[in-house]
């Protein structure tokens, strides 16, 4: 038996001891953690520095390195999640439904832990306590496997949160971190159907393709985030450079980002130039169609590949459309059913672009960075789903639970006895 099985195993083992919290133990728990990691800034941030160092040694991207940093404010963000994680409603034993059907039995739907989740990520070692956080509320133990790139940040992170399962006498094995980020172990991994209940993996699209390709085990993809901003001909200017600077600027580096820039025809003229000029102002090398190009000469050429790519830098891609339904195609051939926004003061169009398009988040006159478990009120979210299985859009714990059927009935029998 090899040691990662061993540790699947005991974090498996572990799952019903976190299942059978009552709300106030798992708050409690959330707390303590919360506790132990504020104690442990200094620690988590040598870790990270070690982290940061080795990656600019490795010529990592300005936007990867804004994922991979921490400072005090940061874990002091990390710490407010749990603590917020631990105040939101409790799903586990929420009853979704109730009816009586006509032989008088009772039909509960009922919200149950998924068991052991299998957490799956690259650069962000936030995620680490987001993901566990969220988990224990849910119920179930995690297993975490971070990249290489921020290996001594998470495990410090977890050092402290496990320390908090210990001192609550609960299985430290109820958070688990794979400490191998080789490839061949992480398809060791996926191959545990017997053992993990559900995979999520949250990265790049190359580690995306590569769970999904080798899982046993079931799999919600964090797919990338190709985040398009329509600027439709009833727009406020002022407005929708607000909406584009912050989806674009604020943290280029995020899968909330804005990537692409689709603007109406009849606006272009007075809106482009404008919005091109933020954009250079700040940094953001600009790529267009060539219309764009007529009406802001700096802008370079923007292919299918760039429409298509989350660029996840100080780069857009800007498209002039002749009408929303040209939007709207657009976004259907080059989206990845992440997040959308439409600037319109037009309420027909606004419910035109939410009702046509599918992606897991809709924005109607707000900045795609709000596309976020925290401001969306789930306390953090363990990823974006933008598989249309259970959970869709941002995940919190809810969705980290399943609904089963419990059935009440005083001797009922289908047939005659």
């Amino acid at each position: 038996m090899t040691h990662l099985r061993d540790q699947a195993l005991a974090c498996r083992d572990a799952a019903p001891a976190i299942a059978a919290l009552d709300t106030a133990a798992k708050q409690h728990l959330l707390n303590r953690m919360a506790d132990a990691l504020a104690a442990d800034t200094h620690a988590v941030l040598e870790a990270n520095a070690r982290d940061m160092e080795a990656a600019r040694h490795n010529g990592t991207s300005a936007a990867m390195l804004d994922r991979l940093r921490l400072d005090e404010g940061r874990v002091a963000g990390v710490v407010a999640a749990i603590r917020q994680v631990a105040a939101l409603p409790d799903p586990v034993g929420l009853v979704t439904r109730r009816e009586v059907r006509p032989n008088g039995i009772s039909v509960e739907r009922v919200r149950i832990p998924l068991g052991v989740i299998a957490m799956i990520y690259e650069a962000r070692p936030n995620v680490t306590a987001d993901a566990a956080a969220l988990c224990l509320m849910a119920g179930n133990s995690a297993i975490l496997r971070g990249g290489s790139d921020a290996m001594h940040s998470n495990l410090a992170i977890a050092a402290a949160l496990r320390r908090a399962l210990r001192d609550q006498g609960l299985p430290e094995a109820a958070i688990t971190v794979v400490d191998d980020p080789s490839r061949e172990t992480m398809v060791e991994l996926l191959q545990l159907a017997d053992i993990i209940d559900l995979a999520i993996p949250r990265g790049g699209e190359g580690l995306i393709r590569f769970v999904t390709e080798h899982a046993r085990v079931p799999v919600i993809k964090h797919y990338k985030g190709v985040c398009h901003l329509y600027v439709d001909k009833d727009a406020d200017e002022a407005l929708a450079i607000d909406l584009l600077i912050d989806g674009k600027t604020s943290r280029p580096g995020v899968c909330n980002a804005l990537e692409t820039l689709l603007v109406h025809r009849d606006i272009a003229a007075s809106f482009l130039p404008k919005a091109v000029a933020a954009l250079h102002a700040r940094n953001v090398e600009v790529r267009g169609d060539e219309t764009a190009r007529i009406l802001a000469p700096e802008v370079g050429i923007a292919t299918d590949e760039d429409y298509a790519a989350e660029f996840l830098d100080l780069v857009i891609a800007v498209r002039v459309v002749p009408d929303i339904d040209e939007a709207i195609i657009h976004i259907r051939r080059f989206g990845s059913d992440h997040t959308e926004v439409i600037a319109t003061q037009d309420i027909l169009a606004a419910d035109r672009f939410v009702k046509a398009l599918r992606s897991a988040v809709v924005m109607v006159n707000a900045s795609s960075r709000f596309s976020d478990g925290g401001e969306l009120g789930l306390g953090t979210e363990i990823g974006i789903s933008t598989t249309r299985l259970h959970a869709y859009g941002p995940m919190g714990a809810e969705s980290l639970t399943v609904e089963r059927f419990v059935v009440r009935g005083e001797g009922q029998t289908r047939h005659p006895v």
